[in-house]
């Protein structure tokens, strides 16, 4: 049995729901099931225009280095898995559950997570594709460790967080780089990849560590030809690192739940966010580790949640902190869409996976083939997304009415 003796969080009490980290959750969903709301797709029809050039950056992942609004999804999902751990796991301990009941309950949901994880990647292949970079395997691959974590002091927190993120830089910047002459293309790279040079190679797509580590246990499934690379450049052991991103969630879990003033916690955000965001940047922009996303890297782990926080703090202040403002009650009204999608966002990840398709399909069938060019051919992708996710809304809000929501 995990040892408890550092578990410090005493029974907790029955604490307000923060409807800014629903909204926030929301925002993220949100995101992933308008598919961008069609922009990226909308913008090629305005390839002179600055404005639907930028909207279209921001609405597609960068190659490798770097990062725009879109790369923010994943870790923003992964991040608040972390700040809703805070409140579930005290909120069981607080109806006396056991912490061997709740351990369980953390290695059961791992190993769920990453079944669904495989299914979602399989969905569009003959037979189950065993990859583990979908972002809900990434989850329940992390979740158990995240668990062990919960409860510790926050100085055991963030040494441990300092302690992975380091260990898995010396594993990356100690792995070989590629010989002279190597056949880039032998692991998916164009011949016009824009290679990282000097120590930064050591980051490269698909001739890192955690590729290496990647060809080795993904053959250790069966498959119809053996794994030689990810096409996008993602791993598996992904999930050490963001495991860091959903620690630090934890932790602005925690801090929320605390007694501390709502100025105060507000302050902690603001000032770790702006440190997560300055410290990230920096380890890019002197030759650390760069900031890639596709195998988040420590920079990046710490950059993302550096943004999280930065966001979270917005929404906190906008929604929960002045609530007595007619600001504020404006700013809860316009989020309640939102957070009708952030109460069942498991649930909103499964259809935009598996029936966003089926759903398009289905409004062409009974609006009509052309109904989403009503505004013109060159909208026809946002009016099409923006039907899509009304239905996804329209369902996930006849669900909260019922309070029904997908737990696991």
């Amino acid at each position: 049995m995990p040892d408890t003796t550092d578990n410090v969080v005493p029974p907790a009490l029955p604490a307000p729901r923060f409807r800014s980290i629903d909204a926030y959750r929301g925002l993220v969903m949100f995101a992933i099931a308008s598919h961008g709301l069609g922009i990226h797709a909308a913008a090629q029809k305005f390839p002179d225009s600055a404005v639907w050039t930028a909207l279209a950056l921001q609405t597609e992942h960068v190659a490798w280095v770097g990062c725009v609004a879109w790369d923010m999804i994943q870790p923003s999902f992964m991040f608040l898995v972390g700040v809703a751990m805070a409140f579930s796991y005290a909120k069981r301990q607080a109806r006396g559950d056991s912490y061997g009941s709740m351990f369980r309950h953390a290695v059961v949901r791992s190993i769920v997570l990453v079944a669904l994880g495989v299914l979602l990647t399989s969905n569009s292949s003959d037979h189950t594709v065993f990859e583990f970079a979908n972002v809900l395997a990434q989850i329940g691959l992390g979740y158990t460790f995240l668990f062990l974590l919960w409860g510790r002091r926050p100085l055991v927190q963030f040494g441990a967080a300092v302690v992975i993120l380091v260990l898995y830089w010396g594993w990356f910047a100690l792995y070989p780089l590629p010989p002279q002459g190597f056949d880039y293309s032998s692991v998916g790279l164009p011949e016009d990849w824009a290679h990282l040079s000097g120590f930064a190679a050591h980051w490269d797509k698909n001739t890192n560590a955690a590729a290496a580590a990647d060809v080795w246990l993904l053959n250790l499934f069966p498959r119809p030809e053996p794994f030689v690379f990810h096409k996008g450049g993602y791993q598996t052991l992904n999930f050490i690192p963001s495991l860091v991103t959903m620690l630090f969630g934890l932790m602005v879990g925690e801090l929320f739940r605390s007694k501390r003033h709502g100025m105060v916690k507000f302050a902690v955000l603001v000032v770790s966010g702006l440190a997560g965001v300055l410290i990230g940047w920096a380890l890019d922009r002197y030759g650390i580790c760069p900031v890639v996303k596709r195998i988040w890297t420590p920079s990046w782990a710490v950059y993302c949640a550096g943004w999280a926080c930065l966001v979270l703090a917005l929404f906190y202040a906008a929604i929960d902190l002045w609530n007595r403002s007619f600001l504020s009650r404006a700013a809860s009204w316009c989020a309640f869409p939102l957070v009708v999608f952030g109460a069942n966002s498991i649930l909103v990840y499964m259809m935009f996976q598996l029936v966003w398709g089926w759903t398009r399909n289905t409004l062409q069938i009974h609006l009509g083939a052309d109904y989403a060019q009503a505004f013109g051919e060159a909208y026809a992708p946002i009016v099409e997304a923006s039907c899509v996710v009304l239905v996804f809304w329209l369902f996930c809000f006849w669900l909260y009415r019922q309070k029904i929501f997908l737990r696991i």
